[in-house]
């Protein structure tokens, strides 16, 4: 099983002092495509609003204790349902955290915590699967090639060839991690019998699935192993489906 690393954490600049958090149900969106829920569990998920930290951290090794997580980073916190979330990078105006890997479906209460001023509380809703794919700004998902390197329109999948493709939302697993755990396994997703996979409109049979579910190493990030249509034409759209949660369209795969 081939994974890679991505950096989820994207750096933005801002501070917090002495401030109750302020933030909404609307500026709480999925961190691989930025939008709204419903939401999965361990899926990654960005917080934007203001006051969220006393100063910008983004997690690094030292902060990784027995394999897990840490549910805090520059005195903030986010709760679910009042459970402490792992948390990957904390701001003045953003928040990047985990949905934690056992959570239920249906209504969902969020709350931000920083220095013992307590923002609102929002509810969101979680479901079994919310499929997510991770994009570059140009519009193209984020997949490998065999080798592990990246897809692009400079080094283009072709047809047949079997790519991997990134996202989060993909709900639980067999195993299934505990929350915040950093998965040192492979492990398919329960929803599989749901999932979809379509290149330029064209459902991909199952048998073009080779695997799909946690990528090892990391936390919260899920791959799809496929092997593309013998003719996919010239960067087709790809788009994901579990049950009926799909990716939203015009997401483009480089190929040619």
């Amino acid at each position: 099983m081939r994974h890679t690393g991505f950096a989820l954490a994207v750096l933005l600049a801002g501070t917090a002092s002495g401030v109750a958090p302020s933030y909404s149900a609307a500026g709480i969106v999925n961190a691989g495509n930025y939008t709204p829920g419903p939401f999965a569990p361990n899926s990654i998920l960005s917080i934007y609003g203001s006051g969220l930290a006393l100063a910008t951290q983004a997690l690094t090794a030292n902060d990784i204790l027995g394999g897990h997580l840490p549910t805090q980073l520059s005195y903030t916190q986010v709760f679910v349902d009042n459970y402490p979330a792992p948390l990957f990078y904390v701001s003045g105006g953003q928040i990047n955290f985990l949905v934690p890997s056992n959570q239920s479906t249906g209504d969902t209460q969020i709350r931000v915590a920083m220095l013992g001023n307590s923002g609102p509380v929002v509810t969101v809703t979680i479901a079994n699967a919310a499929p997510a794919l991770f994009s570059t700004s140009d519009g193209f998902a984020i997949a490998t090639h065999a080798d592990n390197s990246l897809i692009t329109p400079d080094s283009p999948a072709h047809a047949d060839e079997i790519v991997v493709v990134y996202a989060t939302g993909f709900g639980k697993t067999a195993p299934n991690p505990a929350t915040g755990e950093i998965p040192p396994y492979a492990a398919q997703i329960v929803a599989l019998a749901d999932l979809k996979v379509s290149v330029a409109g064209a459902v991909l049979s199952a048998d073009r699935i080779k695997y799909a579910g946690l990528t090892p190493g990391s936390v919260g990030l899920y791959q799809i192993n496929l092997a593309l249509p013998d003719s996919p034409g010239s960067n087709p759209e790809i788009r994901v489906a579990i049950g009926d949660q799909s990716t939203p369209p015009g997401l483009k795969l480089a190929c040619q």
